[in-house]
């Protein structure tokens, strides 16, 4: 089940900023005993906002001892907060290498490069944090970013240190709780998600996250309550029918969940998943044709994508149309391999350009620099084979990616396909076994073996319906973790 795609997750320049406070929160950057004479009333100028005279007394302070490391702390906190970054930073740095623990300026530092979001960052927090770990707002600072990175486990550690003021931040809370939802902990994502939509009661996004999240920990009725207001909107948003309708159903209510479904299909029926979703109710009631004619309405609309076709091959399948069914998973593999070619490609113009060609011949010269990647190998294969080349050749790219990376279950899954294209069911068989030997969810291996042990004779031919079954499970368990995946857009916050 997604969270919001339109909500939009900003990383953003924190509402309590240390530079604005270094002077009280820190005030005195050198203990008591050691304090220049001047440096109360620089402190007293920038609590006042008297930049210029702060500047003015910083600077003749400097001209008698130009190293002085409070002083020119100071000015890098003056400089900051009248918004001339740079010359902070390097004036932070400067004294971070006479006194590299100095507390103000890992801070004053580590405040300037968050807002640019470089990839110092982190490294600076992380020091912050060894001399402070309770530090709120190096920990938040911190959580943001590795959020940012998928690094989830670390930024909910650095979040929960820090709940009472993250708890107020809406930035922090939608990170927070994306990242509990990451980490499979939807119910203590509940509680996040219910803040967020407390400080935003008239959006629906913090809503519908919050219902997400109530449903992944299994608490539907309570789903349904947030989800139902939401239902009435005029006009109804799609995504929250179709959210509602998993809800309904996993509440026991298959006829409303099916009609929310149908009119979020005609709200837009472009989306493959609601079929998906149709189709899996089908499956689970038993209901196949109804969900076939629901998947054909889908493909007369969305011709390419590979879901649909696998969708409704399980359907065939149960309906015992093998034949059916075997065209339909040889359709969604050729499509599923063109579109993770082009994923995989993503870096090589040529492909985007539609130039396998010059692809091809990219690969071959990089294999000549780097013969032992298995990667450029599955890729040689992968190309040869997608483009009509030698079956020959692409069987021997592929085993010379497994010779290199045995455990590597698209090289496998690549020969699989081409032994069947081969009418060489066994060895397709074969291959199909070791990858899901390795990976027992791997959907192109299971309906790569329902197809091979069809043409095998009897023996396979009794196995066809326990796997059928088999990768119906695997399915439905693959749309619930691609919903997941479906989460908050991480992107820059600019700057006002």
């Amino acid at each position: 089940m997604p969270l919001r795609d339109s909500a939009t997750l900003r990383l953003p320049i924190l509402p309590v900023a240390w530079i604005a406070c270094l002077t009280l929160c820190f005030a005195g950057v050198a203990s008591a005993q050691a304090r220049h004479p001047s440096i109360g009333s620089i402190e007293d100028l920038i609590r006042s906002h008297e930049y210029g005279q702060a500047l003015d007394a910083i600077n003749f302070g400097l001209r008698a001892n130009p190293g002085d490391i409070q002083l020119l702390t100071l000015q890098g906190i003056v400089l900051s907060l009248e918004g001339k970054k740079p010359q902070a930073l390097v004036l932070f740095q400067r004294v971070l290498k006479v006194s590299p623990q100095n507390p103000a300026a890992l801070r004053g530092e580590a405040e300037i490069l968050y807002e640019s979001q470089d990839s110092r960052t982190i490294p600076v927090l992380k020091q912050i944090l060894s001399a402070d770990p309770r530090d709120q707002t190096a920990n938040e600072m911190l959580g943001l970013l590795e959020a940012k990175q998928g690094d989830c486990r670390d930024a909910n550690e650095h979040f929960l240190l820090n709940e009472t003021t993250a708890g107020t931040h809406p930035e922090s809370l939608k990170a927070y709780g994306y990242c509990l939802m990451e980490t499979k902990q939807p119910g203590e994502a509940v509680p996040v998600f219910e803040r967020l939509a407390a400080l935003f009661p008239e959006e629906t996004y913090p809503k519908y996250d919050l219902a997400v999240a109530l449903l992944e920990s299994k608490q539907n009725s309570e789903a349904l309550k947030v989800l139902e207001p939401l239902i009435a909107a005029d006009p109804p948003d799609p995504d929250v029918l179709s959210l509602a309708s998993e809800a309904y159903e996993a509440a026991g209510d298959t006829p409303k969940a099916v009609a929310l479904l149908r009119q979020a299909i005609v709200l837009n029926p472009q989306i493959p998943g609601y079929y998906v979703a149709f189709a899996a109710i089908s499956l689970d009631h038993d209901s196949y044709q109804v969900g076939i004619d629901m998947i054909n309405a889908g493909l007369a609309r969305i011709p390419e994508d590979p879901s649909l076709y696998l969708s409704r091959g399980l359907l065939y399948a149960q309906l015992a149309q093998y034949d059916k069914a075997e065209a339909d998973f040889h359709r969604a593999d050729h499509l599923d391999a063109r579109q993770s070619v082009s994923a995989y490609f993503s870096d090589l113009a040529e492909i985007s350009r539609n130039n396998p060609e010059k692809a091809l011949s990219d690969v071959r010269a990089q294999l000549k620099a780097h013969p032992d990647s298995a990667s450029l190998h599955y890729l040689l294969a992968k190309l040869l084979w997608n483009r009509g080349g030698s079956a020959e050749e692409a069987v021997q790219a592929g085993d010379a990616a497994l010779k290199l990376n045995p455990g590597m279950v698209e090289a496998r899954d690549l020969l699989a396909s081409i032994y069947l294209d081969q009418q060489k069911y066994d060895l397709a068989a074969i291959q199909c076994r070791l990858v899901l030997k390795e990976s027992p969810s791997d959907q192109s291996a299971m309906y790569h073996l329902i197809i091979a042990l069809r043409h095998s004779g009897a023996t396979g031919q009794d196995e066809v319906p326990a796997l059928v079954k088999q990768l119906s499970a695997i399915k439905q368990t693959s749309r619930q973790l691609e919903a997941e995946r479906k989460t908050f857009k991480l992107v820059e916050q600019q700057s006002p």
